[in-house]
Protein backbone atom coordinates (compact mmCIF):
# COMPACT_ATOMS: atom_id res chain seq x y z
CA UNK A 1 0.00 0.00 0.00
CA UNK A 2 1.50 2.94 -0.78
CA UNK A 3 0.91 5.86 1.89
CA UNK A 4 2.44 9.50 2.29
CA UNK A 5 5.60 9.72 4.61
CA UNK A 6 4.91 11.49 8.03
CA UNK A 7 6.16 14.75 7.04
CA UNK A 8 4.06 15.06 3.72
CA UNK A 9 0.96 13.72 5.91
CA UNK A 10 1.02 16.50 8.26
CA UNK A 11 1.30 18.69 5.42
CA UNK A 12 -2.25 16.73 3.95
CA UNK A 13 -3.82 17.46 6.93
CA UNK A 14 -3.03 20.21 8.19
CA UNK A 15 -4.19 21.69 4.42
CA UNK A 16 -7.62 20.29 5.40
CA UNK A 17 -8.29 20.18 8.94
CA UNK A 18 -11.78 21.06 9.71
CA UNK A 19 -11.62 20.41 13.60
CA UNK A 20 -8.06 21.21 14.41
CA UNK A 21 -6.11 23.97 13.60
CA UNK A 22 -2.81 25.66 14.40
CA UNK A 23 -2.43 29.07 16.20
CA UNK A 24 0.99 29.85 14.97
CA UNK A 25 1.66 32.96 17.35
CA UNK A 26 0.70 30.56 20.73
CA UNK A 27 3.20 28.46 18.57
CA UNK A 28 6.47 30.81 18.58
CA UNK A 29 5.19 31.56 22.25
CA UNK A 30 5.54 27.80 23.52
CA UNK A 31 8.69 27.38 21.31
CA UNK A 32 10.43 30.30 23.05
CA UNK A 33 9.66 28.82 26.36
CA UNK A 34 10.95 25.80 25.61
CA UNK A 35 14.56 26.95 24.38
CA UNK A 36 14.75 28.77 27.22
CA UNK A 37 14.21 25.49 29.41
CA UNK A 38 16.18 23.43 27.50
CA UNK A 39 18.93 25.31 25.25
CA UNK A 40 21.38 24.57 24.66
CA UNK A 41 20.09 20.86 24.06
CA UNK A 42 22.56 17.78 24.64
CA UNK A 43 22.08 14.55 22.81
CA UNK A 44 23.82 13.08 25.89
CA UNK A 45 20.84 13.23 27.66
CA UNK A 46 18.83 10.16 26.44
CA UNK A 47 22.21 7.62 27.05
CA UNK A 48 22.38 9.58 30.57
CA UNK A 49 18.68 8.42 31.41
CA UNK A 50 18.80 5.74 34.40
CA UNK A 51 17.52 2.44 32.29
CA UNK A 52 18.68 3.25 28.32
CA UNK A 53 21.95 1.65 27.68
CA UNK A 54 24.72 3.44 28.83
CA UNK A 55 27.21 2.79 25.95
CA UNK A 56 26.51 3.25 22.24
CA UNK A 57 27.14 0.18 21.04
CA UNK A 58 26.06 -2.99 18.50
CA UNK A 59 23.88 -4.19 21.58
CA UNK A 60 22.34 -1.16 22.10
CA UNK A 61 20.65 -0.94 18.11
CA UNK A 62 19.05 -4.11 19.44
CA UNK A 63 17.84 -2.70 22.93
CA UNK A 64 16.23 0.36 20.99
CA UNK A 65 15.03 -2.06 18.54
CA UNK A 66 12.88 -3.92 20.78
CA UNK A 67 12.11 -1.59 23.34
CA UNK A 68 10.36 0.57 20.49
CA UNK A 69 8.89 -2.44 19.04
CA UNK A 70 6.87 -2.99 22.25
CA UNK A 71 6.47 0.62 22.97
CA UNK A 72 2.84 1.03 22.62
CA UNK A 73 -0.44 1.19 25.50
CA UNK A 74 -0.04 1.31 29.03
CA UNK A 75 -3.19 2.97 29.83
CA UNK A 76 -5.02 1.00 32.07
CA UNK A 77 -8.63 1.88 33.18
CA UNK A 78 -8.76 0.32 36.55
CA UNK A 79 -6.72 2.40 39.37
CA UNK A 80 -4.11 0.64 39.63
CA UNK A 81 -1.54 0.90 36.69
CA UNK A 82 1.30 -1.71 35.74
CA UNK A 83 4.23 -1.35 37.26
CA UNK A 84 7.64 -2.87 37.45
CA UNK A 85 9.87 -2.97 40.31
CA UNK A 86 13.81 -2.80 38.90
CA UNK A 87 16.66 -1.98 41.08
CA UNK A 88 14.70 -0.77 44.22
CA UNK A 89 12.85 1.95 42.38
CA UNK A 90 8.86 1.34 40.73
CA UNK A 91 8.43 2.50 37.27
CA UNK A 92 5.07 3.00 34.92
CA UNK A 93 4.70 3.43 31.77
CA UNK A 94 6.91 3.22 28.53
CA UNK A 95 9.97 3.37 31.31
CA UNK A 96 8.16 0.65 33.32
CA UNK A 97 8.81 -1.88 29.80
CA UNK A 98 12.20 -0.52 29.53
CA UNK A 99 12.82 -1.68 33.48
CA UNK A 100 11.02 -4.75 32.75
CA UNK A 101 13.46 -5.64 29.56
CA UNK A 102 16.82 -4.72 31.46
CA UNK A 103 15.18 -6.81 35.02
CA UNK A 104 15.07 -10.11 32.16
CA UNK A 105 18.07 -9.65 30.89
CA UNK A 106 19.66 -9.34 34.57
CA UNK A 107 18.05 -12.66 34.80
CA UNK A 108 19.60 -14.23 32.50
CA UNK A 109 17.01 -13.63 29.86
CA UNK A 110 18.93 -12.36 26.23
CA UNK A 111 15.68 -10.63 25.29
CA UNK A 112 17.79 -8.81 22.69
CA UNK A 113 18.43 -12.27 20.83
CA UNK A 114 16.00 -13.16 18.07
CA UNK A 115 16.36 -16.33 18.46
CA UNK A 116 15.40 -16.00 22.03
CA UNK A 117 12.16 -13.80 21.51
CA UNK A 118 10.88 -15.91 18.23
CA UNK A 119 10.49 -18.55 20.65
CA UNK A 120 9.08 -16.88 23.64
CA UNK A 121 6.46 -18.38 25.86
CA UNK A 122 3.29 -17.01 27.02
CA UNK A 123 4.51 -17.86 30.50
CA UNK A 124 8.34 -17.09 30.18
CA UNK A 125 6.47 -13.55 28.88
CA UNK A 126 4.52 -13.04 30.99
CA UNK A 127 7.21 -13.72 33.82
CA UNK A 128 9.49 -10.87 32.36
CA UNK A 129 6.67 -8.53 32.50
CA UNK A 130 5.43 -9.10 35.80
CA UNK A 131 3.74 -6.34 37.34
CA UNK A 132 4.37 -4.96 40.85
CA UNK A 133 0.68 -4.33 41.21
CA UNK A 134 -2.21 -6.76 40.00
CA UNK A 135 -2.56 -4.78 37.04
CA UNK A 136 -1.04 -6.54 34.08
CA UNK A 137 0.53 -4.72 31.46
CA UNK A 138 -2.06 -4.28 28.48
CA UNK A 139 -2.38 -5.70 25.13
CA UNK A 140 -0.30 -8.87 26.23
CA UNK A 141 -0.90 -11.14 23.73
CA UNK A 142 -0.66 -8.44 20.85
CA UNK A 143 3.41 -7.66 22.57
CA UNK A 144 3.74 -11.55 22.43
CA UNK A 145 2.63 -11.87 18.60
CA UNK A 146 4.96 -8.38 17.87
CA UNK A 147 7.96 -10.05 19.49
CA UNK A 148 7.34 -13.72 17.67
CA UNK A 149 6.82 -12.27 14.28
CA UNK A 150 9.90 -9.74 14.60
CA UNK A 151 12.66 -12.75 15.55
CA UNK A 152 11.24 -14.54 12.87
CA UNK A 153 11.68 -11.56 10.37
CA UNK A 154 14.72 -10.63 11.48
CA UNK A 155 16.05 -14.64 11.31
CA UNK A 156 14.81 -14.72 8.10
CA UNK A 157 15.85 -11.79 6.28
CA UNK A 158 18.72 -10.05 8.38
CA UNK A 159 21.01 -13.05 9.75
CA UNK A 160 19.39 -12.35 13.32
CA UNK A 161 19.99 -8.87 14.06
CA UNK A 162 18.36 -5.49 13.33
CA UNK A 163 21.88 -4.02 13.08
CA UNK A 164 21.96 -5.29 9.66
CA UNK A 165 18.43 -4.34 8.91
CA UNK A 166 19.54 -0.83 9.94
CA UNK A 167 22.74 -0.50 7.74
CA UNK A 168 21.10 -1.96 4.84
CA UNK A 169 19.20 1.46 4.86
CA UNK A 170 22.28 3.47 4.05
CA UNK A 171 21.82 6.44 6.80
CA UNK A 172 18.53 7.10 5.51
CA UNK A 173 16.08 7.95 8.26
CA UNK A 174 12.91 7.50 5.21
CA UNK A 175 14.28 4.50 4.12
CA UNK A 176 14.53 3.05 7.73
CA UNK A 177 10.73 4.11 7.96
CA UNK A 178 10.17 2.43 5.29
CA UNK A 179 11.82 -0.85 6.36
CA UNK A 180 9.98 -0.81 9.55
CA UNK A 181 6.67 -1.13 7.55
CA UNK A 182 7.60 -3.25 5.24
CA UNK A 183 8.98 -5.98 7.52
CA UNK A 184 7.63 -5.60 10.73
CA UNK A 185 3.51 -4.99 10.69
CA UNK A 186 3.20 -3.90 14.25
CA UNK A 187 5.20 -0.50 13.00
CA UNK A 188 2.11 0.74 10.25
CA UNK A 189 0.10 3.01 12.01
CA UNK A 190 -1.57 3.91 8.89
CA UNK A 191 -4.77 5.61 8.69
CA UNK A 192 -7.49 6.76 5.53
CA UNK A 193 -8.08 10.89 5.87
CA UNK A 194 -10.04 12.43 2.95
CA UNK A 195 -9.02 10.02 0.35
CA UNK A 196 -5.50 9.69 0.79
CA UNK A 197 -3.31 7.25 2.59
CA UNK A 198 -1.56 9.34 5.94
CA UNK A 199 0.66 7.82 7.84
CA UNK A 200 1.86 8.35 11.63
CA UNK A 201 4.66 6.52 12.70
CA UNK A 202 5.14 6.50 15.97
CA UNK A 203 6.61 4.04 17.08
CA UNK A 204 9.24 3.73 13.87
CA UNK A 205 9.79 7.18 14.27
CA UNK A 206 10.53 6.87 18.03
CA UNK A 207 13.15 4.07 17.09
CA UNK A 208 15.00 6.38 14.48
CA UNK A 209 15.35 8.97 16.87
CA UNK A 210 16.44 7.09 19.65
CA UNK A 211 19.47 5.59 17.52
CA UNK A 212 20.17 8.92 16.86
CA UNK A 213 20.36 10.42 20.18
CA UNK A 214 21.86 6.91 21.44
CA UNK A 215 25.09 7.27 18.77
CA UNK A 216 24.60 11.59 19.33
CA UNK A 217 23.88 11.45 15.32
CA UNK A 218 27.32 9.95 14.64
CA UNK A 219 27.94 6.03 12.80
CA UNK A 220 24.76 3.96 13.34
CA UNK A 221 22.81 6.89 14.58
CA UNK A 222 23.67 9.05 11.58
CA UNK A 223 20.89 9.83 9.26
CA UNK A 224 21.38 12.49 6.63
CA UNK A 225 17.65 12.93 6.37
CA UNK A 226 16.89 13.65 10.07
CA UNK A 227 14.70 15.97 9.04
CA UNK A 228 12.33 13.73 7.25
CA UNK A 229 11.18 12.71 11.50
CA UNK A 230 8.67 14.54 12.77
CA UNK A 231 7.22 14.76 16.57
CA UNK A 232 6.01 11.83 16.77
CA UNK A 233 1.87 11.30 17.67
CA UNK A 234 2.35 10.46 21.21
CA UNK A 235 -1.09 10.48 22.74
CA UNK A 236 0.85 13.33 25.30
CA UNK A 237 1.34 15.78 22.51
CA UNK A 238 -1.74 16.94 21.46
CA UNK A 239 -2.45 17.39 25.35
CA UNK A 240 0.50 19.99 25.77
CA UNK A 241 -0.47 21.38 22.90
CA UNK A 242 -4.00 22.00 23.13
CA UNK A 243 -3.01 23.28 26.90
CA UNK A 244 -0.42 26.35 25.50
CA UNK A 245 -2.78 27.07 22.77
CA UNK A 246 -0.96 26.09 20.03
CA UNK A 247 -3.83 24.12 18.58
CA UNK A 248 -7.30 24.81 18.76
CA UNK A 249 -10.40 22.37 18.18
CA UNK A 250 -14.04 22.97 17.13
CA UNK A 251 -16.86 22.61 19.26
CA UNK A 252 -17.72 19.34 18.29
CA UNK A 253 -14.02 17.54 18.84
CA UNK A 254 -14.22 19.51 22.07
CA UNK A 255 -17.40 18.05 23.42
CA UNK A 256 -16.31 14.67 22.09
CA UNK A 257 -13.02 14.35 23.79
CA UNK A 258 -14.59 15.54 27.09
CA UNK A 259 -17.27 13.36 27.17
CA UNK A 260 -15.23 10.76 25.84
CA UNK A 261 -16.98 9.84 22.54
CA UNK A 262 -13.95 10.39 20.11
CA UNK A 263 -14.16 7.13 18.02
CA UNK A 264 -12.41 6.77 14.59
CA UNK A 265 -15.36 8.00 12.43
CA UNK A 266 -14.73 11.45 13.37
CA UNK A 267 -12.20 13.40 10.32
CA UNK A 268 -10.31 15.98 12.59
Amino acid sequence: MEYLAPLSSSLFVIQNAEHVCINMENVQRLVGMVCEKYCPFDLKSWINQELTPSVADERSIEWIFVTSLLNFSFWSKSQDSFEVSYCNKIYTGYWALCAAVNRAIDEGVNLLNPKVYQTVTEEQLRHIFRSHTAEPIPLFDERLNALRCAGKTLLENFDGSFKNALSSCENSAAKLLKLLCDYFPSFRDYSIYKGKHVSFLKRAQILVGDLWYCFEGKGFGYFHDIDEITAFADYRVPQVLYYFGAIEYSEELTKRIRNDTLRCILDF
